[in-house]
């Protein structure tokens, strides 16, 4: 594996690219969800009821931690490339994770 693979900040944009693209892959299904609420409320109410599920409940907040990861992760590059850093620079990384993480955590205690 090479050198630049090892590092923190290699990681952090893969989490960033991918968690964009499982992002982009669930609005179709978000936007449809959107539309049967304005014209098929019998199967919007189906699928509210199904949505109460176990399963689709730890799928919300595997969507959370995504979008929180995302969000964080971003700043994060945004931070990089804008702010002048000179020789030192913080470990944007793990501030991120963690408050990715965090922010799961909590959407999980609510909804539980």
């Amino acid at each position: 594996m090479r050198s630049s693979h090892k590092e923190a900040g290699f990681w952090a944009s893969i989490a960033h690219r991918v968690s964009g693209l499982v992002l982009g892959l669930f609005l179709p299904v978000h936007f449809y969800v959107l539309g049967m609420a304005l014209d098929q409320q019998g199967r919007l109410d189906a699928f509210l009821k199904f949505s109460e599920m176990g399963a689709v409940k730890f799928g919300e907040w595997g969507l959370v931690l995504l979008l929180s990861v995302h969000m964080f992760f971003g700043l994060r590059l945004l931070a990089l490339e804008l702010l002048p850093w000179g020789g030192a620079r913080l470990s944007w990384v793990t501030w991120g994770g963690a408050l990715s993480l965090g922010i799961a955590v909590l959407f999980a205690l609510r909804v539980v």
